[in-house]
């Protein structure tokens, strides 16, 4: 996987630096609600239908960013994954060792924010807001919906049916209908096969290996296009929202910004302190104290990848090898993605039940799954949180004019937990290498060496 851009560098000579993107964001949103406030039923001015009509067409430019953001990023992920396939190679033992704390943190991680959004239910406060402005957009009512895919198997308890949906009929329909987990078990598939026909020496792969991965950047370029567009598409999506029903819709988003809070703050400082402890035999004053750099640094940047080289130097201070400091820092870091998982899986059920959408216990694992997986796929790539989530919201069941409606009433306090995510990856991947490597091994005494 290519490492980001540090954000910190200095731009090229003759080039502009740009607003980070949540700055952009965040003007996109505040411009856009000085607008609908002005030109909507609320504002000053006598109601104008053409006025009405200007936010509804504003309204559906965002759902145009909204559809590109999941046209590009299925085949990234499954480009990313057959990439990191080619390129990484972990011995066995060593790989189910590295998946199996992994999958013990993101399990912790999914229980913690099910047990949050489940108890506290923060998604009935916005309840009865969102239906009228998916209908204005043409969006179908949330119990009304169906997927488009005629293989879809709806709602049943057969587990054989839900299974075998995900295991695709054709190499093109999971493509087709934006089908996550199925793209990612194929892009599995064909990442196993493209190593063992290199290794068995069956053909020349190194062409096949270079074009994969000249598409992984080529489709990283587009979506950074489009990404770019996305303060324009909140913009939009904004002005028409609040035209249509008032400032009072950002009300109760606070609610949503202290659950996300609360369940990235609980896995971090309860859970990753047990596990240090339990596997490393360090104290959670040892680990926090040796491995600030790493996690300011990673909140700084809003990239864990581009923190891995101050990871690795508070993992040397804690005295974890350097094997099992690279493998789960500079290798790992592709599965150490508990803060992206545990707020791409949040945010979707604060959504449905928000529209009133239960899900049952087979539903949201598929959305954990679904976030574990886009989490893993495209890890280290820039704002790899906003690409994805749009994935996750369709896995939750959750239509296109939903998540473009949803999105940007999201993305203004996003900034800040997109930070927090970083913060929380970075102390995964020290995490990781510490469960990796076990109790620290007393230094050896030092030989007397007589005086001559």
């Amino acid at each position: 996987m290519p490492v980001p851009e540090n954000p910190g560098a200095e731009p090229p000579n003759g080039t502009r630096r740009r607003a980070p993107l949540w700055v952009q964001v965040l003007a996109g949103a505040l411009i856009g609600a000085t607008l609908g406030a002005l030109l909507g039923k609320e504002g000053p001015l006598p109601p104008d239908p053409a006025r009405a009509e200007f936010l509804k067409s504003l309204g559906a430019l965002g759902v145009l960013v909204i559809k590109a953001l999941r046209a590009l990023a299925v085949p990234l992920v499954f480009f990313a994954i057959v990439d990191a396939f080619a390129k990484t190679h972990i011995p066995a033992r060593r790989f189910v060792r590295l998946a199996g704390i992994c999958l013990l943190n993101v399990t912790v991680a999914m229980a913690i924010g099910l047990t949050l959004l489940g108890t506290l239910r923060p998604g009935d406060a916005w309840k009865g807001r969102l239906e009228p402005m998916i209908a204005s957009l043409g969006g179908k009512a949330p119990e009304a919906r169906k997927s488009d895919d005629a293989e879809a198997p709806g709602a049943t308890l057969d587990v054989l049916a839900n299974v075998a949906y995900y295991v695709p009929s054709s190499l093109v329909r999971p493509f087709v209908y934006n089908n996550l987990i199925s793209v990612v078990l194929i892009a599995l598939l064909a990442g196993v096969a493209l190593r063992r026909t290199a290794a068995r020496r069956l053909a020349d792969t190194s062409g096949l290996e270079r074009g994969v991965e000249a598409l992984v950047h080529v489709l990283q370029q587009m979506l950074e296009l489009v990404v770019a567009a996305v303060p324009l598409a909140v913009l939009a999506v904004v002005a028409k929202v609040v035209g249509e029903s008032g400032l009072s819709v950002f009300s109760m988003l606070w609610v949503f910004l202290a659950t996300a809070v609360a369940g990235l703050l609980l896995h971090a400082l309860l859970w990753y302190p047990l596990v240090v402890w339990w596997r490393g035999r360090r104290t959670p004053k040892e680990f926090f104290g040796a491995g600030a750099d790493a996690v300011l640094t990673g909140l700084s940047t809003n990239s864990s990848l581009a923190t891995v080289p101050v990871t690795l130097r508070c993992l040397d201070r804690m005295g974890v090898s350097a094997p099992s400091a690279r493998l789960a820092a500079c290798v790992g870091t592709n599965l150490n993605n508990d803060g992206i998982t545990l707020y791409e899986a949040m945010a979707a059920l604060f959504l449905t039940q928000a529209l009133g959408m239960p899900l049952g216990l087979g539903q949201q694992f598929v959305v954990v799954a679904a976030s574990i997986m886009a989490g893993a796929g495209i890890a280290g790539i820039p704002e790899a949180g906003l690409i994805v989530l749009p994935l996750v919201l369709g896995a939750a069941g959750l239509s296109p004019e939903a998540v473009a409606v949803a999105l940007p009433l999201l993305l203004p306090v996003d900034w800040i937990i997109a930070r927090l995510r970083s913060g929380v990856n970075v102390m995964s991947d020290m995490v990781v290498a510490i469960a990796l490597d076990g109790p620290r091994r007393p230094a050896e005494p030092a030989t007397d060496v007589p005086d001559v």
